[in-house]
């Protein structure tokens, strides 16, 4: 097919040991290209995961710098790097450099920690992650829609409800755009206090077979409850959409200067559309004046801000 390399992506952080030295080998066995791990720090068991799979021929692991490291994140690389290096693996890797980027990042993550961007929850470890099997970019999801919603205390009712959902709608792969549809109705799940009284659309058309195939049947009784008796598609999806790429690009107009425009429209119609906007149009706001009012004795001030608008 043409690639360059193969990555085993664990989204969720639990691809174990064992199942490491059970599954890299016989990879490598059928491939001739290089084979990558990337895991997430989520449950605890990352590092030994790591290990594990370079001792069975991976070739190569993903790790982040250690200020954003663990958590929901990647092992931490100046760690996997001085270990590796003691074990005789050549990395390649300038570790004094390394500490040189890791001081330089310190000082952003506290930034993000003291404003509460950064939730300390997501840098800490998991074991139920191995239960739960939700991956890390789906917990911080999870844990920033409840905070908008001031419902920070039921995280782990919702991280309880989430296989269930799953089970549900027929084991889907918690990869996007699924894990944020799982989520979301977990969230919607716990919040309300009854199970599928508000689904959101994109789970409704996951029913009615427009993601395709499901990894395992969904039950029948639990299709009709949330869409009734309508039709399923039991085919391609995909045959079913009309030919729109002339039809979007007129609607682009003078926006539509390449495909890639028109394909960016296409999945993003209106951020998209305004992002192109600015690309080829950019905008400043009109002149805009603020006059500060003198008080008795005091000289007048007006302070003028020149703006203007440029169209090529």
């Amino acid at each position: 097919m043409g690639a360059d390399s193969i990555c085993i992506k664990d989204m969720a952080g639990i691809l174990t040991p064992k199942v490491a030295k059970e599954l890299i080998p016989a990879i490598k066995a059928v491939i001739d290209v290089p084979l990558n791990i990337h895991t997430h720090a989520t449950s605890g068991v990352s590092q030994m995961t790591y290990m594990a799979a370079i001792e069975a021929g991976a070739d190569i692991i993903d790790c982040a710098i250690s200020p954003f490291a663990e958590g929901t994140s990647q092992p931490p690389t100046e760690s996997m790097a001085l270990v590796l290096e003691e074990l005789g693996y050549s990395t390649g890797l300038d570790i004094a450099k390394l500490e040189e980027i890791a001081d330089y990042f310190k000082p952003i993550r506290d930034k993000y920690l003291a404003s509460g961007v950064l939730d300390p929850k997501m840098l800490s470890v998991d074991p139920k992650a191995l239960i739960y099997q939700v991956p890390g970019g789906m917990l911080s999801n999870l844990n920033s829609q409840l905070k908008q919603a001031k419902a920070s205390d039921k995280y782990e009712a919702v991280l309880r409800e989430v296989p269930r959902v799953r089970a549900d709608l027929g084991f889907p792969p918690l990869v996007t755009p699924m894990s944020q549809m799982v989520g979301t109705q977990a969230v919607f799940n716990v919040l309300t206090g009854e199970r599928y009284k508000m689904v959101p659309n994109e789970v409704k058309d996951y029913l009615h077979g427009k993601y395709g195939k499901t990894p395992v049947p969904v039950d029948d009784e639990f299709r009709r409850s949330i869409i009734g008796d309508d039709a399923v598609i039991t085919d391609r999806p995909a045959d079913y959409l009309e030919p729109e790429f002339d039809r979007l690009k007129a609607e682009l107009g003078d926006l539509a200067r390449t495909d890639e425009d028109v394909l960016t429209y296409a999945l993003f119609p209106q951020v998209g559309k305004a992002y192109l906007q600015e690309v080829y149009y950019p905008t400043i706001p009109e002149e805009q004046t603020e006059i500060k009012a003198p008080s008795p004795g005091e000289t007048t001030e007006a302070v003028i801000r020149i703006q203007a608008r440029y169209r090529s």
